[in-house]
Protein backbone atom coordinates (compact mmCIF):
# COMPACT_ATOMS: atom_id res chain seq x y z
CA UNK A 1 0.00 0.00 0.00
CA UNK A 2 1.44 3.31 -0.81
CA UNK A 3 0.94 6.26 1.61
CA UNK A 4 1.05 9.84 1.26
CA UNK A 5 1.97 12.89 3.31
CA UNK A 6 -1.27 12.75 5.62
CA UNK A 7 -1.09 8.89 6.04
CA UNK A 8 1.95 9.63 7.44
CA UNK A 9 1.01 11.97 9.97
CA UNK A 10 -1.87 10.22 11.02
CA UNK A 11 0.52 7.61 12.46
CA UNK A 12 2.75 10.35 14.10
CA UNK A 13 -0.74 11.53 15.82
CA UNK A 14 -2.69 8.00 16.76
CA UNK A 15 0.03 5.49 16.18
CA UNK A 16 2.89 7.27 18.23
CA UNK A 17 1.41 10.45 19.26
CA UNK A 18 3.85 11.57 22.02
CA UNK A 19 7.39 11.92 20.12
CA UNK A 20 10.75 14.25 20.56
CA UNK A 21 10.99 17.76 19.64
CA UNK A 22 14.07 19.43 18.95
CA UNK A 23 14.49 23.22 19.19
CA UNK A 24 17.46 25.11 20.00
CA UNK A 25 18.23 28.14 22.54
CA UNK A 26 19.51 31.21 22.81
CA UNK A 27 22.91 29.90 23.28
CA UNK A 28 22.82 27.89 20.23
CA UNK A 29 22.85 24.39 21.83
CA UNK A 30 20.03 21.87 21.05
CA UNK A 31 17.01 21.41 23.33
CA UNK A 32 14.85 18.29 23.21
CA UNK A 33 11.45 17.74 25.33
CA UNK A 34 8.56 14.97 24.12
CA UNK A 35 5.57 16.53 22.78
CA UNK A 36 2.27 15.20 22.25
CA UNK A 37 0.61 15.44 18.71
CA UNK A 38 -2.88 16.72 18.67
CA UNK A 39 -4.15 17.27 15.58
CA UNK A 40 -3.14 15.77 11.82
CA UNK A 41 -4.50 16.56 8.23
CA UNK A 42 -3.15 15.69 4.93
CA UNK A 43 -1.05 18.64 4.83
CA UNK A 44 0.25 19.19 8.33
CA UNK A 45 0.31 18.31 12.18
CA UNK A 46 -0.83 20.55 15.12
CA UNK A 47 0.73 20.63 19.08
CA UNK A 48 0.50 22.68 21.59
CA UNK A 49 2.62 24.59 24.35
CA UNK A 50 1.85 27.20 26.91
CA UNK A 51 3.53 30.41 26.44
CA UNK A 52 5.19 30.68 29.68
CA UNK A 53 7.24 27.92 28.51
CA UNK A 54 10.86 28.55 27.34
CA UNK A 55 10.09 26.07 24.17
CA UNK A 56 7.84 28.66 22.84
CA UNK A 57 9.68 31.02 23.06
CA UNK A 58 12.50 28.87 21.05
CA UNK A 59 9.63 28.24 18.85
CA UNK A 60 8.55 31.90 17.77
CA UNK A 61 12.62 32.55 18.14
CA UNK A 62 13.92 30.47 16.06
CA UNK A 63 10.61 28.79 13.96
CA UNK A 64 12.06 25.70 13.35
CA UNK A 65 11.74 22.23 14.55
CA UNK A 66 12.90 18.69 14.36
CA UNK A 67 10.28 16.20 15.85
CA UNK A 68 10.74 12.30 15.78
CA UNK A 69 8.81 9.33 17.10
CA UNK A 70 8.59 5.46 17.30
CA UNK A 71 6.01 3.55 17.69
CA UNK A 72 5.27 1.63 20.74
CA UNK A 73 5.19 -2.41 21.78
CA UNK A 74 7.20 -5.40 20.80
CA UNK A 75 11.06 -5.83 19.83
CA UNK A 76 13.14 -2.88 18.26
CA UNK A 77 12.26 -4.78 15.00
CA UNK A 78 8.32 -4.78 15.59
CA UNK A 79 8.49 -0.85 15.21
CA UNK A 80 7.91 2.10 13.01
CA UNK A 81 9.77 5.77 12.96
CA UNK A 82 8.86 9.03 11.79
CA UNK A 83 10.97 12.14 11.96
CA UNK A 84 10.53 16.02 10.69
CA UNK A 85 12.26 18.82 10.30
CA UNK A 86 10.48 22.10 9.35
CA UNK A 87 9.21 25.62 9.80
CA UNK A 88 6.92 26.33 12.48
CA UNK A 89 3.64 28.51 12.66
CA UNK A 90 1.95 29.79 15.69
CA UNK A 91 -2.05 29.60 15.12
CA UNK A 92 -3.17 31.18 18.73
CA UNK A 93 -6.21 29.42 20.60
CA UNK A 94 -8.51 28.98 17.68
CA UNK A 95 -8.15 25.55 17.43
CA UNK A 96 -8.15 25.11 21.38
CA UNK A 97 -11.22 23.51 21.72
CA UNK A 98 -10.79 21.33 18.83
CA UNK A 99 -7.72 20.09 20.46
CA UNK A 100 -9.48 18.95 24.17
CA UNK A 101 -12.17 17.40 22.10
CA UNK A 102 -10.26 15.25 20.44
CA UNK A 103 -7.87 14.53 23.31
CA UNK A 104 -9.93 14.40 25.77
CA UNK A 105 -7.16 13.37 28.39
CA UNK A 106 -5.78 16.91 28.48
CA UNK A 107 -8.28 18.32 30.57
CA UNK A 108 -6.87 16.22 33.60
CA UNK A 109 -4.02 18.68 32.80
CA UNK A 110 -5.83 21.93 32.08
CA UNK A 111 -8.98 21.28 33.65
CA UNK A 112 -11.11 24.89 32.95
CA UNK A 113 -11.27 27.35 30.26
CA UNK A 114 -9.03 29.24 32.97
CA UNK A 115 -6.11 27.18 32.80
CA UNK A 116 -5.91 27.14 28.95
CA UNK A 117 -5.48 31.27 28.87
CA UNK A 118 -1.69 30.23 27.85
CA UNK A 119 -2.45 27.67 25.87
CA UNK A 120 -1.31 28.10 21.95
CA UNK A 121 -1.08 25.75 19.18
CA UNK A 122 1.51 25.83 16.80
CA UNK A 123 1.86 23.64 13.26
CA UNK A 124 4.21 22.52 10.95
CA UNK A 125 3.80 25.11 7.88
CA UNK A 126 6.92 23.60 5.72
CA UNK A 127 8.79 20.85 6.23
CA UNK A 128 10.72 17.28 5.03
CA UNK A 129 10.00 13.70 6.92
CA UNK A 130 10.86 10.19 6.86
CA UNK A 131 9.40 7.11 7.65
CA UNK A 132 11.53 4.06 8.78
CA UNK A 133 9.76 0.62 8.63
CA UNK A 134 11.87 -1.78 11.27
CA UNK A 135 9.03 -4.23 10.92
CA UNK A 136 9.57 -5.11 7.26
CA UNK A 137 12.89 -6.93 5.79
CA UNK A 138 14.81 -5.19 4.06
CA UNK A 139 13.96 -1.85 6.17
CA UNK A 140 11.86 0.53 4.26
CA UNK A 141 12.84 4.04 4.20
CA UNK A 142 10.19 6.69 2.66
CA UNK A 143 10.76 10.23 2.48
CA UNK A 144 7.75 12.85 2.03
CA UNK A 145 7.28 16.79 2.39
CA UNK A 146 4.98 19.23 4.04
CA UNK A 147 3.88 22.26 2.42
CA UNK A 148 5.57 23.64 -0.54
CA UNK A 149 8.47 22.41 0.58
CA UNK A 150 10.70 22.07 -2.20
CA UNK A 151 14.30 20.68 -1.23
CA UNK A 152 15.67 17.56 -2.32
CA UNK A 153 16.13 15.07 0.33
CA UNK A 154 19.55 14.78 1.87
CA UNK A 155 21.64 12.50 2.54
CA UNK A 156 22.26 9.06 1.77
CA UNK A 157 25.03 7.59 -1.05
CA UNK A 158 24.86 6.46 -4.76
CA UNK A 159 27.17 4.98 -7.38
CA UNK A 160 28.88 7.08 -9.98
CA UNK A 161 30.48 6.12 -13.08
CA UNK A 162 33.34 4.92 -11.51
CA UNK A 163 31.96 1.40 -10.39
CA UNK A 164 33.60 -1.39 -12.03
CA UNK A 165 31.21 -3.98 -10.70
CA UNK A 166 33.34 -5.58 -8.48
CA UNK A 167 30.76 -6.36 -5.45
CA UNK A 168 32.80 -5.30 -2.71
CA UNK A 169 29.89 -3.07 -1.81
CA UNK A 170 27.09 -5.72 -1.81
CA UNK A 171 29.23 -8.12 0.13
CA UNK A 172 29.14 -5.03 2.81
CA UNK A 173 25.89 -3.96 2.67
CA UNK A 174 23.78 -4.76 5.39
CA UNK A 175 20.59 -4.63 4.15
CA UNK A 176 21.69 -6.39 0.70
CA UNK A 177 20.10 -3.41 -1.30
CA UNK A 178 22.43 -2.83 -3.86
CA UNK A 179 20.78 -4.18 -7.72
CA UNK A 180 24.03 -5.78 -9.16
CA UNK A 181 21.85 -6.29 -12.89
CA UNK A 182 24.13 -3.70 -14.89
CA UNK A 183 27.05 -1.32 -14.00
CA UNK A 184 27.15 0.71 -12.59
CA UNK A 185 25.39 -0.72 -9.01
CA UNK A 186 22.29 1.05 -7.98
CA UNK A 187 21.70 1.31 -4.29
CA UNK A 188 18.29 1.35 -3.64
CA UNK A 189 17.13 4.13 -1.44
CA UNK A 190 14.36 3.39 -0.15
CA UNK A 191 16.03 0.34 1.90
CA UNK A 192 19.17 2.00 2.55
CA UNK A 193 19.79 2.64 5.98
CA UNK A 194 22.90 5.08 5.29
CA UNK A 195 25.65 2.97 6.92
CA UNK A 196 28.37 4.14 4.53
CA UNK A 197 29.63 0.62 4.10
CA UNK A 198 29.75 1.32 0.53
CA UNK A 199 32.00 4.26 0.77
CA UNK A 200 34.43 2.58 2.95
CA UNK A 201 35.03 -0.41 0.97
CA UNK A 202 35.12 0.72 -2.28
CA UNK A 203 38.33 0.56 -3.97
CA UNK A 204 37.21 3.10 -6.94
CA UNK A 205 35.93 5.46 -5.27
CA UNK A 206 33.07 5.11 -7.34
CA UNK A 207 30.27 5.70 -4.06
CA UNK A 208 29.41 9.20 -3.26
CA UNK A 209 27.73 10.71 -0.14
CA UNK A 210 25.53 13.34 -1.39
CA UNK A 211 26.44 16.06 0.64
CA UNK A 212 29.73 16.39 -0.68
CA UNK A 213 28.44 19.20 -2.95
CA UNK A 214 25.14 19.08 -2.57
CA UNK A 215 24.38 18.25 -6.08
CA UNK A 216 21.78 15.08 -7.11
CA UNK A 217 22.14 11.74 -8.81
CA UNK A 218 20.63 13.79 -11.81
CA UNK A 219 23.21 16.61 -11.59
CA UNK A 220 25.69 13.70 -11.53
CA UNK A 221 24.82 12.46 -14.53
CA UNK A 222 24.71 15.30 -16.32
CA UNK A 223 28.24 16.34 -14.96
CA UNK A 224 29.49 12.87 -16.02
CA UNK A 225 28.20 12.62 -19.64
CA UNK A 226 29.34 16.62 -20.51
CA UNK A 227 33.06 15.19 -18.85
CA UNK A 228 33.17 11.99 -21.15
CA UNK A 229 31.97 14.21 -24.25
CA UNK A 230 35.02 16.60 -23.67
CA UNK A 231 37.95 13.77 -22.53
CA UNK A 232 36.44 10.72 -24.16
CA UNK A 233 37.18 9.32 -20.47
CA UNK A 234 35.42 8.34 -17.48
CA UNK A 235 35.07 11.40 -14.98
CA UNK A 236 36.94 11.48 -11.64
CA UNK A 237 33.38 11.12 -9.77
CA UNK A 238 31.95 10.78 -12.79
CA UNK A 239 27.62 10.96 -12.59
CA UNK A 240 26.46 7.38 -13.97
CA UNK A 241 23.21 6.24 -12.31
CA UNK A 242 22.54 4.91 -9.20
CA UNK A 243 20.37 5.12 -6.45
CA UNK A 244 21.22 7.59 -3.16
Amino acid sequence: MTLDTGDYLNILKDDIHSAVFATVDRDGHPAARVIDIMLADENTLYFITAKGKEFYRQLTERKYVAISGMTGGGGSLSKKAISIRGEVKELGAGLVDRVFEENPYMAEIYPDKESRMAITVFCVTRGRGEYFDLSVKPITRKGFLIGDWDKEEAGGYFITRQCRGCGNCLSKCPQTCITTAQVPFEIQKEHCIRCGNCLEVCPFGAVVRREEDGRTAGQWRKAGQAAEKMTGDVPPLGGGGGGW
